[in-house]
């Protein structure tokens, strides 16, 4: 990439990090998209951002297309540059947008995979009691279901946060509070972790300068935990499981609404619960719900449902 490019690609990212205040994870999406497009139109003598043309933005995600890069995929990259031209247009470097007769392709919704009541309770009770990584995996993951929190939520626990003998547990996200209510069981083993596993956690670590003694969830090594930490722990278990589907954080979020609502729960509550903005994104639960009912009812009822 020319020099002036680079310039303006890092005053975008300080722009990013200083005004916007996003998480790492999105800031490094938003820098990835952007540098492997202006890398890909090199080649056409682009000087500065200025020099960027709608045909540039439109053949590059015509060339993700054929490539086979997912719908949801191109339409986040295609984001991602109307955000940064944007950027250069407020700040007066560019007159014109070139995304702005840029199509994003619609991604089509999936249907997320939900765990029966029975897969999870599989699911809850694999890890040993025993141990102390046991005890803070049980603990994670039975947070995980009772909430219905995400994971980078959960992660951003501090002790503070929870109060397992009252349950219920104080999450904090884009700058909105919620309280959500914790159940006995998830209470018990945060409980339980917090008073065999943790302390070891921290014992085993305390002459480590990178010890985090707020954070709630540690790793072997007295860190905070982290995405990429659960995510392969939660793996580690759901491999276990032999499901014809993939069980992500995401997987336990959604059931954890799905269960609710089969219970009776309201859906505002589940709104408020996830921390979903738009009713309708919580709605969609009760349509699998709806769907899955359906099912039932005809494998139950029809006389050519089974052999």
């Amino acid at each position: 990439m020319r020099s002036a490019i680079i310039q303006q690609l890092e005053s975008y990212e300080q722009y990013l990090k200083q005004e916007r205040s996003l998480s790492p994870h999105t800031l490094e999406a938003y820098i990835r998209d952007i540098s492997t497009f202006l890398k890909a139109i090199a080649q056409e003598e682009i000087q500065s951002v200025a020099d960027v043309r709608s045909y540039h933005v439109n053949q590059y995600l015509y060339q993700l297309k054929r490539d086979g890069r997912a719908a949801s995929s191109i339409s986040r990259i295609a984001a991602s540059l109307r955000s940064f031209f944007h950027f250069f247009i407020i700040e007066g470097t560019m007159s014109q947008d070139p995304t702005l007769q840029v199509e994003r392709p619609k991604a089509e919704a999936k249907t997320p995979h939900i765990l029966s009541l029975q897969e999870t309770e599989r699911l809850l009770s694999m890890p040993d009691g025993e141990s102390v990584q046991g005890l803070r995996d049980r603990a994670m993951l039975e947070t995980l279901y009772a909430t219905g929190v995400r994971v980078s939520e959960l992660m951003a626990l501090d002790l503070e946060d929870v109060q397992p003998k009252l349950g219920f547990l104080r999450c904090v996200s884009s700058g909105k509070e919620r309280v959500i209510p914790l159940g006995q069981v998830a209470g018990e083993a945060i409980q339980l972790y917090l008073e065999k596993a943790r302390p070891e956690m921290i014992g085993a670590n305390s002459t480590s300068e990178t010890a985090i003694e707020s954070a709630l969830f540690l790793n072997v090594r007295g860190q905070r935990m982290s995405r990429q930490g659960f995510w392969k722990m939660i793996k580690k278990y759901a491999d276990k499981l032999d499901l014809p589907f993939p069980i992500t954080p995401h997987t336990m979020r959604h059931s954890f609404a799905v269960h609710l609502l089969s219970n009776g729960a309201d859906v505002r509550s589940v709104q408020e619960m996830l921390g979903h903005s738009e009713l309708a994104t919580t709605q969609r639960y009760v349509e699998h719900m709806k769907k899955s009912s359906m099912k039932d009812v005809y494998t139950l009822a029809h006389p050519r449902a089974k052999k």
